[in-house]
């Protein structure tokens, strides 16, 4: 297969699926790992895709946001990983905020702790607290039918009802000078807002979203722990652990940075 053959593979599958792990693009292709790393560098430079942890993903505008269909279907494995260090996290009595979004959902499963209550701006989120029969307690507002978030000014006046010991939050973008950022203003408020509300706060987030600033911040870098897992062909840990605590997972051995 010719380069630009190879190229046009990459960028076509990209554009089916949004995110393409690295054996797929060798599987797609039939070239070897270290070619499609090398031509995933050059689209990236040229600005038709993004490197991600373990592939590329396409190359999205400031606003853009995936659907939770869409996030359901990405980095599962990741997910269950970093939701299960988030759990560890959780004592016994403690009131916990926690965010929509799939990463913050995977923790739930994990949460031994007893007497736990969890306030909820995210219809998944409040599904899954009731299913393992956690005191649950619903954020108002507005729904959002792509992410299934409660945002508007019903939520934020709900979220200053309450005091959180911990806070668990999703984020679309994380860089070194922007900090945490999402798609949306009015959910970034929700997140700052209940990330102020809380003692300890806590980003959960797979390394896709290393290097990405989205349209609108809600915390800086220091605001919170940011629990993800070992990107073995990324140096963002490493950047990132000079700026913030971090708890990074690797192959479900824990390696406390902070």
């Amino acid at each position: 297969m010719l380069t630009f053959e190879r190229y046009d593979k990459i960028l076509s599958l990209l554009q089916e699926q949004k995110v393409a792990k690295l054996q797929e693009l060798v599987d797609e292709t039939g070239a070897s790992e270290s070619t499609i790393r090398r031509d995933l560098t050059i689209l990236e430079n040229e600005q038709k895709l993004k490197r991600i942890h373990g592939g590329a993903s396409i190359v999205k505008s400031k606003v853009d946001e995936p659907t939770m269909i869409e996030k359901k279907q990405q980095f599962n494995t990741e997910k269950r990983q970093i939701g299960k260090r988030a759990a560890s996290f959780v004592k016994d009595g403690d009131c916990l905020y926690i965010d929509a979004g799939t990463t913050t959902q995977a923790m739930i499963p994990y949460i031994e702790a007893k007497d736990v209550v969890i306030v909820s701006n995210g219809l998944n989120i409040i599904e899954q607290s009731m299913l393992h029969h956690f005191r649950t307690y619903v954020v108002g507002g507005y729904v959002k039918t792509g992410t299934h978030a409660f945002v508007g000014k019903g939520a934020v006046d709900a979220i200053q009802e309450f005091r959180f010991d911990k806070a668990f939050m999703g984020t679309n973008g994380i860089d070194l000078n922007f900090g945490f950022s999402t798609p949306d203003p009015e959910e970034a408020h929700i997140k700052k807002l209940a990330i102020k509300q809380s003692s300890q706060a806590y980003v959960l987030a797979d390394p896709s979203k290393f290097g990405d600033a989205t349209f609108a911040k809600f915390a800086n870098i220091e605001d919170a722990i940011l629990i993800t897992i070992d990107g073995k062909d990324d140096d963002y840990i490493e950047k990132l652990s000079n700026l913030t605590n971090l708890e990074v997972v690797n192959n479900d051995d824990i390696h406390n940075h902070s």
